[in-house]
């Protein structure tokens, strides 16, 4: 095996299991719960066979339902926004970008934010929508979206500033 997939089995692995063990048991106010594993799929190599890419995110969604007892609803957020990543890919880094130059630890920061921001907020809505499944509590999935997210961009991007391999 090559050190690419060493390090994304690893990361998977990891990430599944500080989901599991610390940040499941995060729950402030009833609103702000951290889902970090969404890094797995944000920051998963974009050069890569894309089919294997959806089954790894929905493996993880699956997995992390598994353990919180949640019915799928990991699984279809995970999927969601592995299937959307082109998009948010497209909408951070302009249409100028080629999906084998961009290296995440050289990337502009602003640029960097607009992803994992894109992300996280599609993942929270898909997530939190079939949480609730219900469309007169609308206001209650926008708040659980609204503050989750900003929980889990502020760790997810602390996370990938304090694991950049990036040494400006």
């Amino acid at each position: 095996m090559n050190r690419l997939i060493i390090i994304n089995i690893v990361r998977f692995f990891i990430l599944l299991l500080v989901q599991v063990l610390i940040c499941n048991h995060i729950n402030f106010m009833g609103y702000i719960n951290p889902y970090i594993y969404i890094l797995f799929v944000a920051f998963y190599p974009i050069q890569n066979n894309r089919p294997l890419f959806l089954v790894f995110s929905f493996l993880l969604g699956i997995f992390i339902d598994l353990f919180s007892d949640s019915g799928g609803i990991h699984a279809a957020a995970a999927l969601t926004i592995a299937y959307a990543r082109p998009i948010a890919l497209k909408f951070s880094f302009g249409s100028l970008y080629q999906y084998t130059n961009i290296k995440f630890d050289a990337i502009d920061l602003g640029a960097k934010i607009t992803y994992i921001i894109s992300l996280t907020i599609l993942h929270h809505i898909v997530l939190f929508s079939l949480e609730v499944f219900s469309i007169s509590k609308t206001i209650l999935v926008l708040q659980k979206t609204l503050f989750s997210s900003i929980f889990t961009i502020l760790l997810c991007f602390i996370l990938s500033v304090i694991f950049s391999r990036n040494t400006k």
